[in-house]
C-alpha cells in the first residue's frame, strides 16, 4: 500500500472514468469501494469529480455524450517530446498536448492497435496520491490482439520491459525500470484498449453480487499469485478490473 508524492517517467499514474451518467456511477462506485467525491466544475455544464479514499485522490470520473470508458494516464518528463516520437512508432496522436490548467500537462495517445492512452506531464497534480490498497488503483492491462506489436511500440515510447508469465496463455508483465507497471493481456478480436484495475478486499464477493450491483462479468475471477481478479463492466458499460491481493506491490 502506498502514498504517492511523485511518479517515475512511464508509470503508469491515473485513471478516469469517462460515463453517460455521472451520478448513478457516484453511486455505484462508492459502494464498491467507498469512494467519496470533490466536485470540481471545469467548464460550463461540466464537473470532474474527484473520487477519493480518506481525503486523498485515486480516480476521476466526469460525463460526456461518448461510450462509457476508463481513460489510463502515463506520467512523462515532457508531452511535446514524447509526443515527437509517437507517429515514428506507428503511433497516432489524437489529441494535442494541452494544458490542464495549473494540474499539468496531457495528450492523447493511441498505439499501432488502437488502444488509447493519455500523457501526463505533472504540474500541480502527480496523479494519484493514493495507490496499491483496497478501493485504490493496483493495476493496469493493456488488452490488444498484437502484444508483439504492442511490446515494441511502448517499450520505444517509455522504456518498458516485458516478461511472459508461464501458463498465463501470453500474458505480459510490464517493467518500467525496476518496478511492475501492469500486463499486456493478448485478447483475439477484442478491442484494444487500457483498463485500471482498483484493490478489493473480496472478488468472489463482488463476482457474488453481479445482478445486485447491475455489472457484468468480463473475466474471472481468476486465481493469480497471492490473489485473485475479475475483469467486469460497470452499469453504464465501462470495462474495469477488481484485484485482491495478499501483498500489494508498494
Amino acid at each position: 500500500m502506498g502514498d504517492r508524492t511523485s511518479y517515475a517517467p512511464g508509470t503508469v499514474s491515473w485513471a478516469e472514468l469517462v460515463t453517460s451518467d455521472a451520478e448513478a456511477a457516484k453511486g455505484f462506485y462508492t459502494d464498491l469501494f467507498g469512494w467519496t467525491y470533490d466536485d470540481r466544475p471545469v467548464g460550463e455544464d461540466m464537473v470532474y469529480s474527484m473520487a477519493q479514499l480518506e481525503g486523498k485522490s485515486v480516480a476521476a470520473l466526469y460525463r460526456a455524450d461518448e461510450h462509457p470508458h476508463w481513460n489510463c494516464y502515463v506520467t512523462v518528463e515532457s508531452v511535446e517530446d514524447t509526443c515527437a516520437r509517437v507517429a515514428d512508432l506507428g503511433g497516432s496522436v489524437i489529441g494535442d498536448p494541452f494544458d490542464v490548467m495549473t494540474a499539468g500537462r496531457s495528450a492523447v495517445i493511441s498505439d499501432p492497435s488502437g488502444a488509447v492512452f493519455f500523457l501526463w506531464e505533472p504540474g500541480d497534480n502527480i496523479g494519484a496520491y493514493y495507490v496499491n490498497a483496497p478501493g485504490a488503483m493496483a493495476w493496469n492491462d493493456l488488452v490488444t490482439p498484437d502484444p508483439d506489436a504492442a511490446a515494441a511500440f511502448y517499450g520505444a515510447l517509455f522504456g518498458w520491459t516485458f516478461q511472459e508469465i508461464p501458463g498465463a496463455q501470453g500474458y505480459r508483465s510490464i517493467q518500467n525500470g525496476e518496478a511492475k507497471n501492469g500486463g499486456v493481456f493478448p485478447m483475439e478480436g477484442a478491442r484494444p484498449g487500457w483498463i485500471p484495475y482498483f484493490g478489493h478486499e473480496d472478488v468472489d464477493g463482488v463476482v457474488a453480487r453481479v445482478d445486485e450491483l447491475g455489472v457484468r462479468i468480463v473475466a474471472g475471477p481468476i486465481e493469480v499469485p497471492g490473489g485473485k481478479f475479475a475483469i467486469l463492466t460497470d452499469p453504464q458499460g465501462a470495462a474495469f478490473g477488481v484485484l485482491q491481493s495478499d501483498d500489494y506491490d508498494d
